[in-house]
């Protein structure tokens, strides 16, 4: 008796190795054909700025070994007699693949998409950018959500309907158990959809300060100017008050400046106009007012007030150095001295002299007794 017309399983052992080397022959091919379309649409990418190819290089290197096994087992069960319950699993377990391995492709088209926004509007439009971030997330959120859902509809025996039921009490049980976390996730949504801050911008919470670098769901991330990184929960950041300097138009600045009470009565008239003159010479400025505004413990202030046209603050600082350095040329020039804390004391000739023959008279008074006592 010939060792292929065995039958095992009312199947001959011939069509076991039929079976086998169809699954194995389907298998080589489609890993094969992978191996191609990864290093045919990574040249393409490379050569070429088109988004197609990215696109294609992400589907192609994202296709996973149990899809290419499913669809080899499936084509070697065709050489087979199988008994319906296990048809059924192994049906159930390629659509299972096929669902998720469609999962994740849409989740590589919609990270393919996020990079080119990312590209295009990063510098140019980062509001955009912020709620780009936040559909792609809720995007990818749904795609878990279809895809659990439908792969247990088609596992035999579970009852999807009670299943969602079910979820729906332990959610509400769960919801109130992380209340917080929920806090914070509305807040984040929050932020996205309002924008009081977006990616980039330089913001002020309470008396920290730092340029907004994450937005998350739970927290959001500030990269301080000392470098470290600050983190906040969404939910106390927007019960916080922020001061949000990257949407200045421009920058009030009010300074002063003391000088001497003895400065010349002319003078204290022409400095209000010498300050007007320097910050009207700066480009970028706009002047607002100079005015000799109180009479100081040591010095005569005067106020001034102008504004920056930029909101750059290195920019700011050039424009304030530059005027520093001219007023303190023409009060130079001028013969103006600044004022700076002082306090003088007068004392009088006559009461040094009192002070010091008293001391000398009380001095040989104690030196007299001293003798009539020892004596």
């Amino acid at each position: 008796m010939n060792w292929l017309s065995i039958v095992l399983w009312k199947n001959e052992m011939k069509s076991y190795l039929l079976a086998i080397a169809a699954t194995c022959g389907v298998m080589v091919v489609l890993w094969l054909l992978r191996r191609i379309m990864v290093s045919y649409f990574s040249r393409q990418a490379r050569e070429s700025d088109h988004d197609g190819y990215d696109f294609m290089l992400a589907m192609a290197e994202r296709t996973l070994f149990p899809l290419l096994l499913m669809v080899s087992l499936y084509a070697g069960m065709s050489f087979l007699t199988i008994p319906a319950g296990v048809t059924s699993w192994v049906a159930s377990g390629a659509i299972a693949a096929v669902i998720l391995q469609a999962a994740i492709w849409a989740n590589a088209l919609v990270t393919v998409g996020l990079n080119r926004y990312q590209k295009q509007y990063r510098n140019s439009d980062p509001a955009r950018m912020t709620t780009v971030r936040a559909v792609s997330l809720s995007a990818r959120l749904l795609l878990v959500v279809i895809a659990a859902i439908l792969i247990l509809d088609n596992l035999p025996g579970v009852e999807i309907t009670a299943l969602v039921a079910s979820l729906g009490i332990g959610g509400i049980a769960i919801a109130l158990g992380v209340q917080s976390i929920l806090s914070d996730l509305f807040a984040s949504l929050s932020i996205i959809l309002d924008k009081p801050f977006v990616l980039g911008d330089f913001i002020i919470v309470d008396s920290y300060l730092g340029t907004v670098e994450y937005i998350g769901l739970k927290t959001t991330r500030i990269r301080s100017l000392s470098g470290e990184q600050l983190v906040f929960a969404n939910s106390d950041l927007l019960q916080s008050r922020i001061r949000n300097y990257k949407r200045m138009a421009e920058r009030r600045v009010v300074f002063s400046v003391g000088v001497t009470y003895q400065t010349a009565h002319a003078h204290l008239k022409s400095i209000p106009e010498w300050i007007e003159a320097i910050i009207a010479d700066l480009d970028l400025t706009r002047f607002d007012r100079a005015h000799f505004q109180a009479f100081g413990d040591y010095a005569l202030k005067f106020e001034i007030v102008y504004y920056v046209l930029d909101p750059d603050y290195n920019r700011y600082m050039d424009i304030q150095q530059a005027i520093n350095l001219a007023i303190y040329q023409k009060f130079e020039e001028e013969k103006i001295d600044f004022a700076y804390p002082t306090q003088t004391i007068n004392l009088s000739g006559h009461s040094r002299i009192k002070q010091y023959n008293d001391t000398v008279e009380e001095t040989a008074d104690s030196a007299t007794r001293g003798a009539t006592q020892h004596a």
